[in-house]
């Protein structure tokens, strides 16, 4: 596995996005440097040129195209503070490892799939809008017992989704790129489609993922079947979702959106059967202080000479 072997005597200089990320690595060890930056901002300046690792914020994270990258010529490391790292695969210096913050995430964004799976199957939505119109709509909507449910990602989040949902007695089913014990191929969804109640997106972007919830994906999904996105905007189709969900076919709970944010006026903010959250899937209070432990584990074992976590190779 990588590493980033550093000599004994050399300090390690992280640009960190707050206050308090830096401060926990430098509680670290001595040799550790802490530098505040944004690199919205432009090229670093002062000691922070002199930077082994970048910690980019978390919200709306990119390379920006204003020099910053050019003036890290001792760069080795991006370490994110998220999951997701399509906006940066590909798009780094040669020779620096880009890894991320794998199970950071985990606990909030299984919670955020089975609390709206639930909510949507039990008509909550409808019935906090029944409330605020004080109304009692008694009215019989559907169950999450025994629903026949796919996963469609069988990574660290998609494996919690299945824990959490085990208690309801779903029939579940994985899927994933490739076929293992326990986890059906995407070559299979055609297949496996029509009989779901319930699917549930947790995959990264990637060129098969992007686009990957289409027309004929939505079609092959049965009378009344839940569609949720708790992956990219990108992976879902978003014309022919709001063709199905205004048809009244298929329902659907959304965390992400394309285009995200969801702009003033798009169709999808007034699409029937629509749960829909803006980007909060792993955002709670102890998201933070996991994501900075990933980081600070990760200095740790550059300092000791150990394999990084979470290589980022490709998804």
């Amino acid at each position: 596995m990588p590493s980033l072997t550093l000599p004994a005597d050399e300090p390690l200089h992280v640009l960190v996005p707050s206050r308090a990320i830096g401060a926990a690595v430098e509680a670290l060890s001595p040799r550790i440097r802490a530098h505040q930056v944004n690199a919205d901002d432009g090229p670093a300046v002062g000691e922070a040129t002199q930077a082994q690792v970048w910690v980019p914020r978390t919200s709306g994270a990119v390379i920006p195209d204003n020099g910053f990258l050019d003036s890290l010529p001792r760069l080795r490391l991006v370490q994110l503070l998220s999951a997701g790292a399509e906006k940066f695969i590909g798009r780094l210096p040669e020779g620096v490892l880009l890894c991320n913050a794998r199970g950071a995430h985990t606990p909030a964004t299984a919670e955020w799939a089975v609390t709206t799976t639930l909510a949507a199957q039990r008509g909550i939505p409808f019935f906090v809008r029944e409330q605020d119109a004080r109304r009692w709509s008694f009215t019989t909507h559907r169950s999450l017992v025994g629903a026949r449910v796919l996963v469609v990602g069988a990574g660290d989040i998609g494996q919690a989704i299945g824990r959490m949902l085990a208690g309801f007695d779903v029939e579940l089913t994985y899927v994933a790129r490739t076929a293992r014990d326990g986890v059906r191929s995407t070559d299979d969804l055609p297949e496996l489609l029509p009989h779901a109640d319930v699917v549930i997106l947790i995959v990264p972007v990637t060129d098969e993922t992007r686009g990957m919830v289409d027309a004929k994906f939505l079609a092959a999904m049965p009378d009344g079947a839940l569609l949720v996105n708790a992956a990219r905007g990108v992976v879902v189709d978003t014309d022919a979702l709001v063709a199905e969900l205004t048809s009244g076919r298929l329902r659907a709970a959304l965390d992400v959106t394309e285009p995200e944010p969801l702009p003033e006026g798009h169709p999808l903010w007034s699409a029937p059967g629509l749960l829909l959250t803006p980007h909060v899937g792993g955002e709670v209070p102890e998201t933070g202080d996991r994501a900075a432990a990933t980081v600070v584990e990760q200095m740790g074992r550059i300092l000791a000479g150990e394999p990084l976590l979470n290589v980022v190779d490709e998804y």
